[in-house]
């Protein structure tokens, strides 16, 4: 079958790869009908590069129709149409139960220390083979996957599998006050779901990008923006009787703008040899925190910054003399999708389409043009917010 791999450094291509198989019995086979690049690819192709291994399948927001089935699945058969979460989790174990799937003890991999498998995302992760491909194996399918039963296109239904609930989990962990004022940092794909649902749960939203189309995009949906300026911190303060938001999302994370020197560390660590690179990333890796800093300066006293961007530095500095003397409460982690399937579910298949789903991808491609939309994404230009591949 065709898929998309990673070949090392910044290098992506579309190859012949093995077809996937029936690895344990609650697996399922499916045919990928829709599959879209996400922000978190991009840090495949530098940052974490060093945990990817030649020819890994990329991708984890992927659907499609069921092909085959393992012999203990009970819920799904030959046709059936699915959404697949990018978290692998079991259902049944102590975080599952606590809707900490994302932390699953079944499926957490303990010898690097982190949490449940995940589709696509290297080692670290399982080194699962990603959905960016004609043909995928889902795991533990009963528990994970999203069935779909109606005709509606598969863009009402895509993004359930990453990045709407990201950005639902996100707003959530904001613990915005009724009534109160959300920022929102960053407008790519994450962002402009979080801004959308800032609104739709009745909070002013505000939201800052550097890219013009963005911006726009993100103001179709009511939501008042800002961009990257050098007084953009006034800006903010000014608009929020001095004192900043409430509660302040960072969607951007590690590939924030600002700070060349962490810029330039993270790219030198993608081209060392592999094992000198696991290892720097793993004792001295620092992230672009330009985002981070802006949340927790321009948040108000006493108010939440809650982190959707990701973040894989493990020796950044953090202002905590800051972050005590405000009072403020940090929040993060990778989203526990399956959590808030139930939350999200209506919205996306109400006609009125409240949080915009219809309203996102700006690119539709083959998978074949896979490479050229990672580069392009990851420029932002042409005004892309938001690919799906088609394989």
């Amino acid at each position: 079958m065709r898929a998309l791999t990673w070949q090392g450094t910044g290098s992506v291509t579309v190859d012949e790869v093995p077809e996937p198989a029936i690895t344990a019995p609650t697996d399922v086979i499916i045919k990928v009908t829709s599959t879209a690049i996400c922000g978190s690819d991009l840090h495949l192709l530098n940052v974490l590069g060093p945990f990817m291994h030649k020819g890994d399948v990329m991708g984890h927001e992927p659907m499609g129709v069921v092909v085959e089935v393992g012999s203990a699945v009970e819920k799904l058969v030959p046709g059936d149409r699915i959404v697949v979460p990018f978290v692998i989790a079991c259902g049944y174990c102590y975080m599952c139960t606590r809707g900490l799937t994302t932390q699953c003890e079944t499926t957490q991999n303990r010898e690097h220390g982190t949490g449940a498998d995940l589709y696509g995302y290297t080692e670290l992760y399982g080194h699962i083979p990603g959905g960016q491909a004609e043909y995928l194996t889902v795991h533990n399918a009963d528990f994970n996957a999203i069935k779909v039963t109606s005709g509606l296109p598969d863009e009402r239904y895509l993004f359930l599998s990453d990045i709407l609930p990201t950005a639902w989990q996100g707003v959530k962990y904001a613990n915005v006050p009724d009534g109160g004022t959300l920022l929102v940092l960053g407008l790519g794909p994450v962002g402009q779901f979080a801004s959308r649902i800032g609104r739709h749960l009745g909070y002013r939203t505000l939201a800052v990008d550097l890219v013009p189309e963005r911006r726009a995009m993100a103001e179709r949906h009511g939501v008042e923006t800002l961009d990257l300026t050098d007084d953009l911190l006034e800006q903010i303060l000014d608009r929020t009787d001095g004192r900043g938001p409430h509660s302040v999302v960072d969607a951007v994370g590690m590939e924030a703008h600002g700070n060349p020197v962490a810029s330039f560390a993270q790219s030198a660590v993608g081209v060392l040899p592999s094992a000198a690179a696991k290892k720097l990333a793993q004792t001295v890796g620092v992230d672009r925190l330009a985002g981070l800093m802006m949340a927790i300066e321009s948040v108000q006293r006493g108010g939440t910054v809650s982190l959707s961007g990701v973040y894989g530095g493990v020796a950044d500095p953090m202002p905590l003399m800051t972050m005590f003397d405000k009072q403020l409460t940090l929040a993060m982690g990778q989203c526990n999708v399956q959590r808030w399937t139930a939350d999200l579910w209506p919205l996306v298949e109400d006609p009125s389409d409240p949080l915009g789903v219809m309203d996102l991808v700006t690119h539709r491609v083959p998978l074949e043009q896979a490479p050229e939309m990672y580069e392009l994404f990851g420029a932002k230009k042409d005004g892309c917010v938001k690919v799906v591949l088609q394989p």
